[in-house]
């Protein structure tokens, strides 16, 4: 990357004492051998990321607008969307992206919209996926793409992901394993106790219905910053939550915006399947 208004922004989650302790390394490191860079709060174009897969998700939707090229530096368990694993080669991949030693990889977000009486109540933008579910119960669901509704579900609900977030919920609930740098959608059910039916992937323009047609009104459930009770949950990227009433329609469709990854490794997506899978 040229020198040139090179800024470096830092993000992690406020209880991470081991992110705290790397950051000040960084910041020691960059101050030595690359006095030219500055380090910003605001509209970064190199976001250093550090923790694990949750903590990156969070900050590529905070990060959403300004487009920042998402360093992460791996301190959770699994990895999936960190540029680099091993702590002992964090400051060799910052070394890396800092002499353009890198690829960018774009990656796909899904935009999520409930609506509710013919208004939006809720949008949320999405990484990984989006899930209807209810976890105490059955709720029942159409799904329609371009007017065709062509699956039925009856169980605890119905997953849809990107190919980013094929390793993360989609893969528990045994859907498909989708390279990265495939920009579709996977549709998932979630313990349905009709015929089980497999997974789709759906490319990525089309636009797909959600409607919640049935189920068991108990108010089982407590959603924390409204206090609203609930049965059947829209959560996006396991964070931002909508309690779903019957009659509700979820559609869900491409974002406008990528989230910019740095890549270090070739052939790393599938380094990390390797370690993650022990494949031979």
């Amino acid at each position: 990357m040229k020198k040139r208004n090179m800024t470096i922004g830092f993000f992690a989650r406020p209880d991470n004492i081991k992110a705290r302790l790397w950051e000040a390394k960084i910041r020691r490191f960059l101050a030595k051998k690359y006095s030219w860079v500055r380090i910003v709060e605001k509209k970064p174009r190199v976001l250093i990321v550090l923790g694990g897969d949750g903590t990156i998700l969070e900050a590529a939707r905070k990060y959403q607008n300004g487009g920042p090229v998402i360093l992460g530096l791996n301190l959770g368990r699994v990895g999936f969307l960190a540029s680099c694993r091993n702590p002992k080669k964090f400051l060799g991949s910052i070394d890396a992206v800092l002499k353009g030693k890198h690829r960018i990889a774009k990656r796909m977000m899904l935009a999520s919209h409930v609506i509710r009486r013919g208004k939006t109540i809720f949008s949320a933008s999405s990484l990984n996926d989006v899930a209807i579910q209810n976890p105490l119960g059955i709720v029942e669901l159409e799904v329609s793409i371009e007017g065709h509704a062509f699956q039925y579900v009856r169980g605890t609900g119905l997953l849809v992901s990107t190919a980013t977030g094929s390793t993360a919920y989609n893969l528990s609930a045994h859907g498909p394993i989708v390279m990265p740098d495939i920009k579709c959608f996977i549709i998932t059910e979630l313990l349905d106790h009709n015929i089980p039916t497999p997974s789709i992937v759906v490319k990525r323009n089309r636009e797909i219905v959600l409607k919640i047609l049935d189920f068991r009104t108990r108010g089982l459930l407590s959603i924390t910053k409204t206090g609203e009770r609930a049965d059947v949950l829209l959560v996006s990227d396991s964070d931002l939550v909508c309690a779903l009433k019957k009659g509700d329609t979820v559609i869900v469709s491409r974002s406008p915006r990528l989230v910019k990854f740095a890549e270090i490794e070739k052939g790393y997506f599938f380094k990390s399947l390797q370690e993650k899978f022990a494949f031979r």
